[in-house]
């Protein structure tokens, strides 16, 4: 298809495939010496992918971080991701990482309401403090179809201060060009209801859009494209690409997890 090559991320990241399996011994190790502090697979829904992964802080939490993972929404789950917890813990908040419905089986508008539904419950869970969503690739046009007023109740969506897409798809109308369609099944209509740029702007949110600077031109475009028509700050971090630029979420120094946390 067209825009296969403009999606590829592995095609052009050295040792890619070296990643997912690096990823998945880093989570499972985290989970192992957070013992008690880790409650998995907790049911948002009635499907088995439906379960959020919880993780608690020393002492009373200031605040739940969300984090969306990515994987064009027909990958991947979120107990890959489990290390990326740690920067936020680090800082105070508990975390909250679910997992959703994959393409085919399910159409991307279903993810989305999958996906309110999670924060729906880390809400009432939490039942006070800030609510932080971090989301990568798919799971960063997730985490912005949260700030959508039709998607979330207010009184949940009014706890959102900070969001940080990372490697957003803001535009999905581009992957009908891509033979990812073939699973994803977007049609016109659907990625205008579902692109973050086409949305109303949020207003009373802190939004940082990050992405890494060796990655697809597309991504650069895509960060541009709703840094843009959201008003928002956009940051390129050099030396970062598609499968490492979601590293500093695990680091409670670093920019992001200050910018996910409203930290100065």
């Amino acid at each position: 298809m067209t825009l296969d090559d403009a999606y590829a991320n592995g095609a052009y990241i050295e040792g890619a495939e070296s990643f997912p399996p690096r990823w998945k011994a880093e989570a499972e190790a985290f989970r192992r010496d957070l013992g008690a502090r880790a409650q998995l697979g907790v049911s948002y829904g009635p499907t088995e992918r439906q379960v959020i992964d919880f993780f608690q802080p020393e002492g009373v939490a200031r605040g739940t971080m969300i984090f969306v993972h990515g994987g064009y929404w027909k990958a991947f789950d979120a107990r890959v991701w489990s290390h990326l917890a740690a920067g936020a813990l680090a800082r105070g908040w508990s975390v909250a990482m679910p997992s959703y419905d994959l393409c085919p089986d399910v159409r991307i508008t279903q993810i989305t309401r999958q996906i309110a539904a999670a924060v729906t419950k880390v809400a009432e869970r939490s039942f006070a403090g800030p609510i932080a969503l971090a989301g990568h690739s798919a799971g960063g046009h997730l985490v912005c179809r949260m700030t959508d007023p039709l998607i979330l109740r207010s009184d949940i969506r009014d706890r959102i201060k900070q969001v940080v897409p990372i490697s957003p798809v803001a535009d999905l109308a581009p992957l009908i060009e891509t033979s990812m369609n073939d699973v994803l099944q977007i049609d016109a209509a659907e990625a205008q209801a579902e692109s973050a740029v086409t949305m109303q702007p949020p207003h009373g949110l802190d939004v940082s859009i990050w992405v890494g600077a060796d990655e697809r031109p597309a991504f650069l475009d895509q960060a541009e494209q709703l840094a843009r028509a959201w008003g928002a700050r956009r940051v390129v971090e050099e030396g970062k690409h598609h499968f490492d630029i979601i590293d500093d979420l695990a680091d409670p120094d670093s920019a992001m997890i200050k910018a996910l946390l409203g930290l100065k």
